[in-house]
């Protein structure tokens, strides 16, 4: 009982102060059950953000995809007489069906995008109200993703909120979003030109003022349901990716309401031989991916979690991310605003990638369903300077053949934002119908992992841009397995589909997969895969069952692999990097070893319980390497020092007493 008088004693103190526009969490005083299981545990209380998969991640625990339902009562105070009130979700994977009041309200299919309903008629103020969300992350034909890689959460596991506002106000309802669209329509030093398009909820049908502040100004127009408000900013500041990711403020207003939106002006193109440029300069985009989860929360995450991923991404030098394979939080893309990170975005269109299932049955209902989740989408993120593509399909097959409605779609993602180009990540060959039908292309690449050798990735990359100059092309996935508890002193692929992922070959991989990549400007990004372990619960490999260990952190975001800090080496010059591999690999065999370091601090001497083993010159990739590095029976005390003096690390290892 006291969770819902907490909750009505911060309304009535909003309803005091006479606010028009409130947004208040819901997130608290929810009960849960599966779905049909009767017999089995009563409701028991949750707090949302929640997800029922959160142990599908450990080894051997069933996947569960079923239904669960959700209830909760809202107290509805008096002072709500007269006012209008929204409910909005911001994510229910992946299909939801709302009731509130015993009315149904609709059904939202798609777990990635947030939707709400106005929920004015069905209350009655001083009372409470009953209401009752069933959520079901069971398999469809009809709903994306059909397929994928990855494991599909079920649950409110992105929250829940209200929003109370005055009759007439700016609409929640336009697909979710804020109902504030900001359009950059010209940007020179001089000034920069934007049209603003608010949509409204008008009861009284007559024509209204809406007014937008910005920068000091005030700017305003008329509309009866929407209204489009012209901008200039003068000698504007542009949102220059890391080096500057400066945002502007926006508040548009009708009668009492208003809604404020962030948002940067930049320019940026992509261009077939020289890669991509953001305000006339180039930047080579050294990108991640990344999946919404967390090893305990798996997808129910708190703006905590997300703000960490963006920090760790930050702190190895990165500044770019593909959020795979789905729209991700609000509170992530304003964090990759915030720190300048550029930013591919994309729906679920998935295929199964090596399995076998299908990732698109032409159903007109997954058409509509593809419709949907596209312009939802674009609708609330548009306004993210972060976001420069809008991305439509990842690993579709030929069969059936997808791209007459993958036409489709790139026209509805040009018609919804004509600012930003489309992109689509594909593993099939440069030939292949669907790598022309997106406005860029990348691939998705694992030579040296699946089959083949890094050397393949830089011909494929030089095959494709002789063949077809025009195509403006990146990497969007490349990458190799490894667990931190498995170390052998050879350095050697393994069998990727094995149990033995041994660390040391990841280090490797990155290490000549980034030589080919580095040195071709053509390609305007690559995109490791993937930054963070996670859940792919058919996956029975490496050290544990049901965890795709292809990141370069783990999934409790402990423990940073070798590879990891090769990038943070290479990526960053801002502060003194210097990493001795193979830390973990604590009991070693060989009287002689291999040792491996990164640095970019210039050359670094090792020692061996004091004693120097020799100074070491770092390569073109920042590479540092002893061979023949004796080690006595027992414990090694082992030291690495930078010359310059900017950097140490160190580490023990153990070698058999004879």
């Amino acid at each position: 009982m006291k969770k819902p008088f907490l909750f009505l004693l911060s309304v009535c103190a909003f309803c005091a102060t006479g606010i028009a526009r409130e947004t208040l969490s819901l997130n608290d005083g929810w009960k849960f059950r599966y779905g049909w299981n009767f017999a089995g545990p009563k409701w028991a209380p949750v707090t949302l953000p929640h997800t029922w998969n959160t142990a599908d991640a450990e080894a051997d625990h069933p996947y569960t995809r079923t239904l669960g339902i959700y209830r909760t009562d809202l107290a509805v105070p008096s002072e709500w007489k007269g006012k209008r009130v929204f409910l909005r979700f911001k994510g229910a994977a992946t299909v939801a069906d709302v009731m509130v009041n015993d009315r149904w309200l609709g059904q939202h299919r798609g777990g990635y995008t947030a939707f709400c309903y106005e929920i004015t008629d069905l209350l009655t103020p001083g009372k409470k109200v009953p209401m009752r969300v069933r959520v079901s992350n069971a398999e469809t034909t009809d709903v994306l993703p059909l397929a994928g890689d990855f494991t599909v959460f079920g649950g409110l596991y992105r929250g829940v909120e209200l929003i109370v506002t005055d009759p007439l106000c700016i609409s929640p309802l336009d697909h979710g979003s804020s109902g504030v669209t900001i359009r950059q329509d010209s940007l020179t030093d001089a000034e920069a030109r934007l049209s603003v398009h608010v949509r409204l909820l008008n009861p009284t049908g007559k024509e209204q003022t809406v007014t937008v502040e910005v920068a000091g100004k005030t700017f305003e127009g008329k509309g009866v349901t929407e209204a489009t408000i012209p901008v200039t900013l003068p000698n504007p500041r542009r949102w220059d990716g890391v080096r500057d990711p400066f945002l502007y403020t926006l508040t548009a207003k009708v009668g009492t309401d208003s809604v404020t939106e962030t948002f940067g002006v930049r320019e940026f193109r992509f261009d077939p031989d020289k890669g991509f440029f953001l305000n006339g300069r180039h930047l080579r985009l050294r990108g991640v991916c990344r999946h919404q989860e967390w090893e305990g929360k798996l997808s129910a995450l708190t703006e905590a979690e997300h703000l960490r991923d963006v920090e760790i991404m930050r702190d190895m030098g990165a500044n770019a991310v593909r959020l795979a394979h789905y729209p991700q939080a609000k509170e992530l893309y304003d964090a990759c605003d915030r720190a300048g990170l550029i930013v591919w975005a994309e729906i679920p269109f998935v295929g199964p990638g090596g399995y076998d299932d299908e990732g698109y049955v032409p159903s007109e209902r997954l058409h509509e369903n593809a419709r949907q989740q596209l312009v939802e989408m674009i609708r609330q993120h548009g306004n993210h300077p972060s976001i420069v593509t809008w991305g439509l399909f990842n690993e579709l097959r030929m069969r059936p053949d997808p791209t007459p409605f993958l036409k489709e779609l790139n026209a509805l993602a040009k018609q919804e934002d004509p600012t930003r180009p489309t992109v689509a990540a594909s593993n099939l060959g440069m030939d292949a119908p669907l790598t022309f039908v997106t406005d860029l292309i990348a691939w998705n690449r694992y030579d040296g992992w699946y089959g083949g050798m890094p050397k393949n990735l830089g011909a494929f990359l030089d095959a494709v841009h002789k063949k077809h100059p025009r195509l403006r092309i990146a990497i969007s996935e490349y990458g190799a397995g490894a667990s931190i508890l498995h170390h052998e002193e050879a350095i050697r692929k393994p069998n990727a589909g094995g149990k033995f992922h041994p660390e040391a070959w990841q280090t490797e991989y990155h290490i000549l997969n980034w030589a080919e990549l580095s040195k071709r400007d053509f390609v305007w990004g690559s995109f490791i895969w993937n930054l963070f372990d996670f859940a792919a619960s058919h996956r029975t490999e490496g050290d544990r069952n049901g965890i795709n260990d292809k990141g370069l952190v783990t999934h409790d975001r402990k423990t940073f692999k070798d590879a990891f800090w090769f990038y943070k080496a290479n990526w960053r010059d801002d502060i003194p990097v210097l990493h001795l591999c193979e830390k973990r690999f604590v009991e070693r065999k060989a009287d002689k070893i291999f040792v491996r370091a990164f640095s970019n601090v210039g050359p670094a001497e090792l020692f061996v319980n004091g004693k120097s083993a020799g100074i070491a010159e770092p390569d073109a990739l920042r590479v540092l390497t002893w061979k023949g590095v004796a080690l006595n029976p027992g414990e090694n005390v082992i030291e690495l020092r930078a010359v310059n003096g900017k950097a140490s690390d160190t580490c023990r290892w153990n070698r058999p007493k004879e």
